[in-house]
């Protein structure tokens, strides 16, 4: 199964969009596809042995519309150079049809003795002139079966047009100048549309700014030559001196300074960095000479995932979309419905064929599907575009419709409301003397710990091997090494069965317990996580280990309290130990000792009381609760995005970004709501108006492309 993007040029309303996915999805071998009228752009999954990306450009192609490949956050040309030159284009018709219009307009309201026929002519430039597109699609579409937006145009225009030739013949009523007049306004308005759009398209645009142009690279023979990034390669050794962004993600060989990472984590204090450490592109060298060695090229960097992740999340359609896509799928055949039946009904009330055509004509060009089609994907474009500005990466639309409907938010307790760099505080040897390894007091206990836990990714296991590496403690080999999930870990030391772990561990493997019960209590009353070291199926140390609760969570769980929310935390800690956690970020409810895959089944045990849950985890151990959650959020770290884990992603920072995504969700759905209760509302009320005879063509159009114009404005209040 492949996957392919592409640009689509020529789409001027939603049912464009509508027409071209249900062409595709129709082609053999095409699984899913989605046609995004905002974004200008096709996703398609496809069997590439069924089908190859050249058949998908020909559907689109068949269907009168030119096709443009995507190439991609580095690709060429740029994002922001299209943008701006489709709106640079709409807006040179636009002003055509207008210096050609506007003077006819004048003329026949003022009665200027200017000779009919000129009017007629140049009336007839601006038509199909500038005008020439919607005629072209129109007959396009026409010859497949189909109407769009176009068709209404062209046929109100044409019509209007070729009234007025007609009526010449018999010195009749003229409407020359509606023709013109709809089409400038209608060109006026496509180019408002498109730099409205441009503007909401800008998040990706910035974001590629972000990166390096170019770098100074090591050569064989030691001299450093000035670059650009895409000529690097992996390996390749580059100077970053202070000031200078770094280009490609990158380890550091030599030097030590202090990096600002803010684009990535929204931290405003810089990052130490030393030999081996890693460096991310597009962040800023502060102060000291760092030699790096290239890791990724700029389509595998960090900066490079957060690009994709908003594109893919601007390209993906919201459920409430789906209404208004089948409405526009539908809508131009329904207008053009309307208008003949207004044609016959005022035919039969007046007799005139002056009277019936002109509330025809208007019904055609008032119409407007592209309100319809603009509603949801430009609010999207614009949230998602504001998320990422601030670390929040939206997936889907889907996320922002459920981040609105939300009872519950759990959180995982390590990593996501404390720092995840726990350390060891305590050790508290209890168990008799016996032979072998266990002699030796601390020093030789630590080792022992520190053997088993260097083969784990646990968060806890970090703080032995810090401590270890401290106390500068010899690590020893380990075989048969175990991993029990939210337990601990065991292996065998010189023959010797040495278990690392908490008390449900030694319970289950009938450890003898020679522990005092008071030292278990302090650690756990203090807040500290007790980790018991066995050796041969006997308890000899106890281990406290802390984790300091992150300076912003208490702050977010009030936020999230404020709003109505429900927050839980859940932990594989004992109960006494996370109950002082719980206490000290003001939450009430709290589930301890839950192992990993009990996670998912208190997430399902909340979902069937009928609570929409937000589960908040590091997006790896966390997996399985993110995606049966209503809204996954991800807890990123700066260096793994965590990109599958859930819906959220949320890049540096910590818990304060958690209320700041929902209340972003609740923001950008309400603009949807907003945005399609006036593209209906308009047509509702519009057309019955033209209908009437109440509104003239020319009113008409310019209130059509009002319409589109106003739904991406409103959008765009959600850039603030």
């Amino acid at each position: 199964m492949s996957k392919t993007t592409f640009k689509i040029e020529g789409m001027h309303c939603a049912s464009c969009a509508v027409t071209i996915e249900r062409a595709l999805v129709k082609t053999p071998g095409v699984t899913a596809a989605n046609v995004n009228y905002a974004t200008a752009k096709a996703s398609v999954e496809f069997d590439d042995q069924q089908a190859t990306e050249m058949d998908l450009h020909e559907v689109v192609i068949k269907e009168g519309y030119k096709v443009r490949m995507d190439h991609g956050a580095h690709g060429e040309p740029g994002i922001e150079e299209h943008v701006h030159g489709s709106a640079a284009s709409a807006g040179k018709k636009a002003a055509l049809a207008l210096i050609l219009a506007v003077p006819v307009l004048f003329i026949v309201m003022l009665h200027l003795p200017v000779p009919t026929w000129i009017i007629g002519v140049v009336s007839t430039v601006v038509v199909f002139g500038p005008g020439k597109e919607f005629h072209q699609m129109a007959w396009m579409k026409l010859k497949r079966g189909r109407a769009n937006m176009d068709t209404l145009i062209s046929m109100g225009t044409v019509v209007a047009l070729a009234f007025s030739w007609w009526q010449m013949t018999v010195d009749g009523d003229l409407y020359f100048e509606i023709a013109a007049v709809i089409t400038g306004f209608i060109l006026l308005g496509r180019y408002f549309e498109a730099r409205s759009k441009g503007k909401a398209s800008e998040a990706i645009a910035k974001l590629l700014e972000l990166g390096a142009k170019t770098a100074h690279r090591l050569n064989q023979d030691g001299s450093w030559e000035e670059v650009q990034v895409d000529v690097l390669k992996i390996g390749d050794k580059v100077l970053v001196k202070p000031g200078e962004k770094i280009p490609l993600d990158a380890t550091v060989l030599d030097g030590r300074s202090s990096v600002d990472e803010s684009m990535l984590t929204g931290e405003s204090l810089p990052i130490s960095k030393n030999v081996g450490d890693t460096v991310f592109g597009a962040t800023v060298n502060q102060q000291g000479v760092l030699t790096i060695a290239i890791e990724k090229l700029a389509a595998d960097t960090v900066l490079a995932q957060i690009v994709r992740l908003v594109e893919e999340a601007q390209e993906k359609k919201a459920p409430v979309q789906k209404l208004a896509d089948r409405i526009s799928g539908i809508f131009v055949p329904i207008v053009i419905l309307l208008a003949l039946v207004t044609f016959v009904i005022w035919m039969l009330v007046t007799g005139s064929l002056t009277a019936s055509l002109i509330p025809a004509v208007a019904v055609l060009v008032i119409a407007c599907p592209c309100a319809l089609g603009l509603a949801t994907p430009t609010a999207i474009l614009v949230g998602t575009g504001r998320g990422a500005r601030h670390g929040i990466l939206i997936k889907n639309g889907e996320a922002l419709e459920r981040g609105r409907k939300l009872d519950m938010v759990v959180f995982d307790k390590t990593g996501t409301l404390t720092e995840g760099k726990p350390s060891v505080t305590d050790y508290v040897e209890v168990g008799a003397g016996s032979p072998g390894p266990s002699q030796g007091g601390e020093t030789t206990h630590l080792s022992l710990a520190a053997s088993l836990e260097s083969l784990s990714e646990h968060p806890l296991s970090k703080a032995f091997i810090r401590y270890a590496d401290e106390q500068k403690v010899i690590r020893r080999p380990v075989t048969d090494f175990v991993v029990h999930p939210g337990l601990g870990v065991e292996g065998k030391v010189d023959g010797h069965l040495v278990s690392v772990g908490n008390m449900m561990m030694m319970q289950k493997g009938n450890v003898k317990m020679e522990i005092a019960t008071a030292d278990l209590a302090r650690l756990q009353d203090n807040g500290k996580t007790a980790v018991i070291l066995a050796i041969d199926g006997v308890a000899k140390v106890v281990f406290g280990i802390a984790d300091t609760v992150k300076a912003t969570a208490k702050r977010a769980v009030q936020d999230l309290q404020r709003v109505g929310l429900e927050v839980v935390m859940l932990t594989g800690d004992h109960a006494r130990t996370a109950r002082v956690i719980a206490a000290e970020l003001g939450i009430e409810k709290i589930e301890a000792e839950i192992l990993p895959d009990q996670k998912l089944a208190k997430v399902k045990q909340w979902q069937a009381q009928g609570k929409k849950v937000a589960f908040v985890g590091d997006g790896i151990n966390d997996a399985p609760a993110l995606s049966q959650a209503d809204l996954g959020i991800a807890v990123g770290s700066g260096t793994d995005v965590a990109i599958e884990a859930g819906q959220i992603v949320l890049i540096g920072g910590g818990p304060e970004k958690v209320p700041e995504a929902i209340a972003l969700s609740k923001q950008t759905y309400r603009v949807i709501q907003q945005n399609l209760f006036w593209a209906f509302i308009y047509n509702i009320v519009g057309i019955p108006l033209a209908a009437m005879g109440l509104l003239s063509p020319i009113i008409a159009s310019a209130a059509m492309a009002f319409s589109s114009i106003s739904v991406v404005l409103n959008a765009l209040r959600l850039r603030k």
